[in-house]
């Protein structure tokens, strides 16, 4: 009897080959979001442009990605999972590759945002495939999802150090080539997935926002997704590294969010629930960026306390996620695309707000008030335990 359980969970723990042709396309997606961070200065200094104006590179991406998951459900119910995830793909090949083709800021810019469109089809469709094809349950599958979110945040800068060293251009340039690749496995290896028997609509993820539970955590990943972009697209410019050593320090910062995202939060999260848990790690979050705030002028702790980060940003994004896949009566993809809109509204924000507070006021203050809308995003949290009680429940 303990040999057939054995061997049912060893089968359950096999996944599908599908399942990694679409954690390695992406892992390519989501080294798009750190890929930059290495060459934020250089392209700063080399295309003449101010930090708040390199900083686009993130807001036209978060806000592009954003609006354009109110069409996911849309497009996939219509084209089916496989052709919107390769068609996510081709519109991050593209793009990334036209962007480094460019000469001024704001053709970069707007390419960012083709390529914010491309990653938008395919980030909310990959998960609800991750979900729907792997074998084990909603949770392994979530774990597994993030755990390719943070292998990519982590790769991405150091590929973008690397390659920014050779020049700025490389690192559009390296995910174009490697995103070929992710196409032609997935081309070749996804299943044809029965398309839903109801058309989506665009309405579907607003209207879904109606639950408190998942208006809560959409809310909660907004304001905190404002201190995120404040570490990931200001601190590079106050750290006063090269790409070499900004792609290392971001390298050990995703490591620490991949490691604690796979194997911290479903610990944390079992002993003192979800709730309890992601308000411990925004506090501990808020209180990071609140040092950066205060020893702005000391590179060594802007550098630890970036990596330091790492730790809690890990382990929140996969409680936040598998509370918001459990948290409404809707279809994943439409919780996926609701919760994604509005947080990504927050990661467009953030860059450009953080560099302008610095080139206004003084280097101090951007961190000080990411700090705040993090300490926001936890009360928003803390106040609405009631809507988010079910989430534990589901969750054993």
């Amino acid at each position: 009897m303990r040999q057939e359980t054995l061997e049912i969970q060893d089968q359950s723990d096999k996944q599908p080959l599908v399942i990694w042709v679409i954690f390695f396309a992406t892992i390519i997606s989501f080294m798009g979001l750190g890929l930059v961070d290495p060459i934020l200065p250089a392209i700063a200094k080399q295309l003449n442009a101010t930090p708040s104006q390199v900083s686009l590179l993130f807001s036209s991406y978060n806000l592009i990605t954003g609006v354009a998951m109110l069409i996911t459900g849309v497009v996939s119910s219509r084209v089916g999972v496989k052709w919107t995830l390769l068609t996510g793909i081709l519109l991050i090949i593209v793009f990334s590759a036209l962007a480094g083709s460019s000469n001024a800021i704001s053709q970069i810019v707007g390419f960012r945002g083709g390529w914010g469109l491309g990653n938008s089809l395919f980030i909310a469709t990959a998960l609800s495939a991750i979900v729907g094809l792997s074998i084990g349950g909603t949770a392994k599958a979530i774990i597994l999802y993030e755990a390719a979110i943070g292998l990519g945040i982590s790769v991405g800068p150091l590929l973008g150090g690397e390659l920014g060293s050779i020049s700025w251009r490389g690192p559009f340039y390296g995910v174009s080539v490697l995103m070929v690749i992710a196409f032609f496995a997935l081309l070749i290896k996804m299943p044809q997935v029965p398309k839903p028997k109801v058309k989506s609509s665009i309405l579907d993820p607003i209207k879904a926002l109606k639950y408190p539970g998942l208006f809560r955590l959409g809310l909660t990943a907004f304001l905190y997704n404002i201190g995120f972009f404040t570490l990931m697209a200001y601190s590079p410019f106050v750290m006063n590294l090269d790409e070499h050593g900004l792609g290392y320090v971001f390298l050990g910062w995703g490591l620490c969010l991949a490691i604690t995202s796979v194997f911290v939060a479903p610990k944390i999260q079992a002993r003192f629930g979800t709730v309890k848990s992601m308000c411990a790690m925004l506090v501990l979050f808020a209180l990071t960026l609140l040092s950066m705030g205060i020893w702005t002028d000391h590179a060594i702790v802007v550098i630890i306390a970036v990596i330091v980060a790492g730790l809690f940003l890990g382990t929140n994004n996969t409680l936040i996620t598998t509370a918001v896949m459990q948290v409404a009566p809707v279809e994943r993809a439409t919780a996926s695309a609701a919760y994604s809109f509005v947080r990504f509204i927050g990661g467009a924000i953030g860059p450009w707000l953080a560099n302008k507070l610095a080139e206004t006021y003084s280097p101090h203050v951007p961190f000080v008030t990411g700090a705040i809308f993090v300490l926001f995003a936890m009360l928003v949290v803390a106040f609405g335990r009631k809507h988010l009680a079910h989430v534990d429940t589901a969750s054993h």
